[in-house]
C-alpha cells in the first residue's frame, strides 16, 4: 500500500545536479533571516523564556516585546557596520505598531511573515488562509510602497494548499521547507513556485529555546556550517541561512558571540562567498536555464 506523499518535489540527491555559480562566480550563500514578529498579549502563541503560566503572560510576553524596543537596533546596527544586506521576515502588524525596527534595516529586503506569530496559517480554512495571505501582502505593500516576493509561514505552517495560495497570488518564493542546501522547484496547482533553503538548525529557537543551547555554543555552530559548506562549494553551489529572532540573540550576552561569527564570515566574502538576501538567492536560481534546478 503506498504511504501519502506531497507531489511537490521528486526526489533529487545533490551529488547528481547540475553545477552552477552564484554571481561573480560565487558558490556559497549566504543570507540571513531577522524575524520581526509581534504578538497578541493575553493569547495565542509565542516562544516562551521559561514555562508560560496563566494569561496574561506577562514574563514571556515582555521578553518577546524587548527584541522589538532594544534588541532589534542591536542587530541593525551590526549588520550596517559589516554591510551585510538582511532579509527581514515581517509580521504585517509590525508595520502599525513598530515600524522603527523595520526602517533600521536599510535596504533590506522584506518578506511576508503572516499578521503576527500569534497563529499558524496551516490550522485555517483555504479561505481564510487566503485572506491571511492576502492581508499580509496588502499590509506590507502599502507600508514599502512594493509587495513582497517571498514568503515564511508564521511558526513554519502549511495547510496542504499553501504553495498554491502563494503562487497564485503573486510569490515568486517560500522559505518554509528546511529540506535541501539548494534552491529547488515545488509544483502548484497553477504551475510552480521556488523553495530557497531557511534553516531550522542555524536558527536561534529550536537551538537557544528549544534545545537551551546558549549564545557561545550556537555561534559555533553557525561558524562549523561555515566552515564545512565553505570547503564544500568548491564541488556544488549552496545556500548557508541563518535564522535570528531579536529578543533571543538581541539579548547583550548572546549579541556578543552572534556578532563575533557574523564579523568572520563577513571578512571571508570574496572567497567564493556571496552575502545575500534569500530574494536575490532566488532571483539569480530562476533565471537559470531550464534543468539546471531540479
Amino acid at each position: 500500500m503506498p504511504i501519502p506523499a506531497h507531489d511537490r518535489y521528486a526526489y533529487s540527491p545533490i551529488t547528481a545536479r547540475p553545477v552552477y555559480d552564484w554571481p561573480g562566480g560565487k558558490r556559497l550563500a549566504v543570507y540571513v533571516g531577522v524575524n520581526l514578529e509581534w504578538f497578541a498579549f493575553g493569547e495565542g502563541l509565542g516562544a516562551e523564556l521559561v514555562p508560560g503560566g496563566s494569561q496574561p503572560d506577562v514574563l514571556n510576553y515582555a521578553w518577546r516585546d524587548y527584541g522589538n524596543r532594544v534588541g532589534v537596533f542591536r542587530l541593525a546596527e551590526l549588520f550596517a557596520e559589516l554591510s551585510w544586506p538582511v532579509s527581514l521576515l515581517v509580521n504585517a502588524q509590525m508595520t502599525e505598531h513598530a515600524p522603527q525596527t523595520i526602517s533600521a534595516f536599510a535596504g533590506a529586503e522584506i518578506v511576508g511573515h503572516g499578521r503576527t506569530n500569534s497563529e499558524r496559517q496551516g490550522d485555517l480554512t483555504e479561505y481564510r488562509e487566503l485572506k491571511l495571505i492576502e492581508e499580509t501582502t496588502a499590509d506590507i505593500e502599502k507600508h514599502f510602497g512594493r509587495r513582497p516576493l517571498g514568503w515564511l509561514g508564521p511558526w513554519i505552517s502549511q495547510s496542504p494548499v499553501t504553495p498554491d495560495l502563494l503562487q497564485e497570488t503573486g510569490y515568486t518564493y517560500l522559505l518554509d521547507w528546511c529540506h535541501d542546501d539548494q534552491p529547488i522547484w515545488m509544483k502548484t496547482r497553477a504551475g510552480r513556485i521556488l523553495s530557497v533553503p531557511y534553516p531550522q538548525e542555524l536558527n536561534d529557537i529550536p537551538q537557544i529555546v528549544a534545545r537551551k543551547r546558549e549564545g557561545e555554543e550556537f555561534a559555533c555552530m553557525i561558524l562549523d556550517a561555515f566552515e564545512v559548506m565553505q570547503a564544500e562549494c568548491e564541488k556544488r553551489p549552496l545556500v548557508m541561512g541563518i535564522a535570528l529572532h531579536h529578543y533571543i540573540v538581541g539579548q547583550p550576552h548572546r549579541f556578543k558571540h552572534l556578532a563575533n561569527a557574523l564579523r568572520h564570515i563577513a571578512g571571508r566574502a570574496g572567497e567564493r562567498v556571496w552575502l545575500t538576501t534569500a530574494g536575490e538567492i532566488a532571483a539569480h536560481a530562476a533565471q537559470l536555464p531550464s534543468g539546471t534546478v531540479p
